[in-house]
């Protein structure tokens, strides 16, 4: 296996992306905290923990009901007005990156590469290999020709090379 490093850098990044996938992983996070704390509030329910905070709580005084549906409500509104700014948040983010790496050029990423060259055994090799040939036989009249090289460039000449100037270079003013 052959590793090369590459640098790679990252100068944009698409808001309208950045929005999309913010967007559908805010969602399954608020998802997944709303039903964890359901399930955590149904087994404090049923161990009795509500009421023996609402008896603590009333024997300090203070009142304390512990209606399960309203604070599901509650829960539930806070999440989505969580989705909704966390997803805001994200594509400003995106937005911002992109006019600061104008400025500065970006992130610069060095990401090795890795490349798989199959090995194969060296009978399959000598196997693929074409037979050697004996070398071939030339005439005795043939070998006292001159030979002819047949030429596939068909351009002119080259044109021989400019001989170099000694010419100052100022800059103008006006």
């Amino acid at each position: 296996m052959q590793v090369r490093r590459v640098r790679r850098i990252i100068r944009k990044i698409d808001p309208w992306t950045v929005l999309k996938v913010s967007l559908v992983f805010n969602i399954i996070s608020g998802l997944v905290f709303v039903l964890g704390i359901w399930v955590m509030w149904s087994i404090a329910v049923q161990r009795g923990i509500p009421e023996g905070v609402a008896d603590i709580f009333e024997s300090l005084t203070l009142t304390f009901t512990p209606d399960g549906e309203l604070y599901f409500r509650a829960l539930v509104l806070l999440t989505v007005i969580l989705v909704v700014v966390a997803t805001a948040a994200m594509t400003l983010g995106a937005v911002l990156y992109n006019l600061i790496s104008d400025l500065v050029g970006g992130v610069e990423l060095t990401v090795l590469e890795e490349t798989y060259l199959p090995v194969r055994p060296r009978r399959e090799l000598r196997a693929q290999r074409a037979p050697r040939r004996p070398p071939a036989v030339v005439p005795p009249a043939q070998a006292t020709a001159a030979p002819t090289v047949a030429s596939e460039d068909t351009r002119p000449p080259a044109d021989p090379p400019a001989e170099p100037t000694t010419e100052k270079v100022t800059a103008g003013t006006s």
